[in-house]
């Protein structure tokens, strides 16, 4: 057997390159790990909305921070104008995450002059699920079994059917 100073030297002369693509290979590795973030949406800034008062109308709150990225949906008791920003991770093949979200709520009253504020964060949102397929029952789930078990003694042959 060669001593390992000789194997190394065996190595070196043959695959002088093997290095060289092992650093490369590892760089490509660690680098497609590494999450791509994106931010989303429209946050305006915070000197913005300290100009925006009780009171004020909506073309001027408009105005000030732009167009919002929503706004309600039903106007029952005045509109509401939703300006949205998240940030979004993914990495690799996983799926993306939603690291930071804010929301800016201005509500109106019916007259369209700003009647109240709102700031939430990724923390106050819910998850709701509109591709489900399930209808929602209220009362007990029984298996077939149990539904079964719990129909003995219940046979009445003598019952004429309903």
């Amino acid at each position: 057997m060669r001593p390992a100073s000789q194997r190394s030297d065996f190595f070196k002369g043959r695959f002088p390159f093997l290095g060289a693509v092992a650093v490369i290979l590892l760089t490509l590795l660690a680098g497609g790990c590494s999450a791509v973030v994106d931010h989303r949406g429209y946050l305006p800034r915070g000197d913005d909305l300290q100009k925006i008062q009780m009171g004020m109308s909506k073309p001027e709150v408009q105005s000030i921070l732009g167009s919002p990225s929503t706004t309600a949906t039903l106007n029952h008791q005045g509109d509401s104008f939703y300006y949205v920003s998240s940030t979004v991770e993914n990495k690799a093949f996983f799926r993306p995450k939603v690291t930071e979200r804010e929301v800016v709520a201005i509500r109106f009253d019916q007259n369209d002059q700003v009647s109240g504020f709102g700031h939430y964060g990724l923390e106050d949102g819910k998850v709701v699920n509109f591709t489900s397929r399930e209808t929602p029952v209220e009362g007990k789930e029984l298996s077939l079994l149990k539904d079964f078990l719990g129909n003995l003694g219940k046979f009445d042959p003598g019952a004429t059917p309903q």
